[in-house]
């Protein structure tokens, strides 16, 4: 319709309808809802490829964004709901295709779409994600080297997470027990869609937060495994929220994530990687048989190095032995001189007792009574003829009585109360102790001065000392000389 011809009175100031037009005037408000309706009655459900831009999630969990290509831009908004559905984090740069609705925003007269789902644009960009979380998580040294800690031996209790409905858990238990059975926990989880990254995130803190003093042991070695798939299904063990659960992880990790091809950010930060589960299970674990052969092996190396000395002493004590001569060859000169010495000494007896036999007969002869009677009577003249001296005893106790009184007056010359005759005194304290220096007699308030002829009991001040009963003495004994004859 052509709008009306206002010619005449476009230069008034007041607007006035003219003849013939129907059409009144719209509030904003009024062409800003029927822009709302056309736009979403039109496009109702649309697909649109771009690049994410602006990036920012609201304290209220609602997502803004921006799409654009290289010619134009549109404004996009996911609200809460869909936005925690999402199984990746957006990020610039990413290419996506968000499927939604488009309309329009009246306060400021902008049209945007309303996301329902997002989704990356093919697996280049899903790849180029991938490499871009992995540098970034590699700069801050989640997947250091000198990060990774070894594998315990042989754990005593090994914690598993994996579905517990999957082939996986199955072949770790059946590997396990064909190679050395060892107690198992398993964590059940989700291993594909949505939340299965917070899941295997959370089992392994669990695991990890364990103490063992409720009843469940702490596991030495955690198993995060999960069969093969695509990309797309595996990408739950290359969340962030994983990969940071793993490198924090209190207890060594093995990530048994898809086949032997697939790699993924939990294996990088794993303390190691296992192809497949059964291999995981095959790391976890020595083979019991393996182990007690290399057991028995160093109890049979063990016993040999024991033995072996013994045999080798054994085999030079027999050589040394052949090499020595027989015991009657050696004694055969000791023999023959011990039967020489014998004939010899049974010649001499003989000669001995002849002679000892013609001596006695020669003293028999000569001993007689007549002989005896008269040694018998030269031996009383010689006693009578002696005679008894006195001077013999006597002259050696003088001698003796000598010494004696000389060792007397020498005693009486030293003893310690002889200066007392010529005016000296000893001082004692009242204990009877003899005081030999000043400093230790200014240590007594009282003394006693012992003269030839008493005690004398003083003070340092001059005052008279307190009276103490005198503690018995024992009466010294005078030596007195006896006379020897009496």
């Amino acid at each position: 319709m052509a709008a009306p011809d206002n010619s005449e009175d476009s230069g008034g100031l007041v607007a006035r309808s003219t003849e013939g037009d129907n059409a009144e005037p719209l509030t904003i408000s009024e062409i800003s809802a029927a822009l709302k309706r056309t736009v979403e009655d039109r496009f109702g459900f649309v697909r649109l490829r771009g690049e994410l831009s602006g990036v920012k999630r609201a304290a209220s969990g609602h997502l803004y964004c921006a799409l654009k290509d290289e010619k134009a831009v549109i404004d996009g908004v996911m609200w809460r709901g869909n936005a925690g559905r999402l199984a990746f984090v957006p990020e610039d740069g990413l290419e996506v295709i968000a499927s939604g609705k488009l309309t329009t925003y009246p306060g400021r007269s902008k049209y945007q779409i309303v996301i329902d789902s997002l989704e990356i644009a093919g697996e280049g960009a899903l790849l180029a994600l991938l490499e871009k979380t992995r540098k970034r998580l590699e700069a801050e040294g989640l997947f250091a080297r000198e990060r990774k800690r070894a594998l315990p031996f042989l754990p005593r209790t090994i914690g598993v997470v994996t579905s517990p409905t999957g082939s996986v858990i199955r072949d770790i238990l059946h590997r396990l027990a064909d190679r050395f059975p060892s107690h198992v926990l398993v964590w059940p989880v989700l291993v594909q869609g949505q939340g299965s990254a917070e899941q295997v995130a959370q089992a392994i803190r669990g695991f990890s937060g364990l103490s063992g003093d409720n009843g469940i042991p702490r596991p030495d070695l955690v198993i995060v495994a999960r069969g093969g798939g695509s990309i797309e299904d595996l990408w739950s063990f290359n969340e962030e929220i994983l990969v940071r659960a793993i490198a924090e992880c209190t207890i060594p990790v093995i990530s048994a994530v898809g086949h032997e091809t697939d790699t993924t950010l939990a294996d990088h930060a794993a303390d190691r990687r296992a192809p497949t589960p059964t291999a995981a299970a095959e790391m976890a674990v020595p083979v019991r048989a393996d182990l007690a052969a290399t057991v028995a092996g160093f109890a049979n190396r063990q016993r040999r190095a024991v033995y072996r000395p013994i045999e080798l002493g054994r085999e030079r004590l027999e050589a040394r032995v052949r090499r020595m001569p027989r015991p009657e060859q050696l004694l055969q000169p000791q023999a023959q001189r011990l039967d020489e010495l014998s004939e010899r000494l049974r010649r001499a007896l003989i000669d001995r007792s002849a002679g000892g036999r013609e001596k006695l007969a020669g003293l028999s002869a000569r001993l007689s009574p007549h002989v005896l009677e008269r040694g018998l009577r030269d031996g009383q003249r010689r006693l009578q003829s002696a005679r008894l001296v006195p001077t013999l005893v006597t002259r050696p106790l003088a001698q003796k009585r000598e010494g004696l009184d000389a060792l007397w007056r020498l005693a009486s010359q030293f003893h310690p109360e002889k200066p007392l005759e010529r005016g000296y005194a000893i001082v004692r304290d009242l204990d009877g102790a003899a005081l030999t220096r000043k400093a230790a007699a200014e240590k007594h308030a009282a003394m006693r001065l012992q003269f030839a002829d008493g005690v004398l009991e003083v003070t340092q001040g001059g005052a008279p000392a307190p009276r103490r009963k005198p503690k018995p003495q024992a009466a010294k004994p005078v030596p007195k000389q006896d006379d020897l004859f009496g």
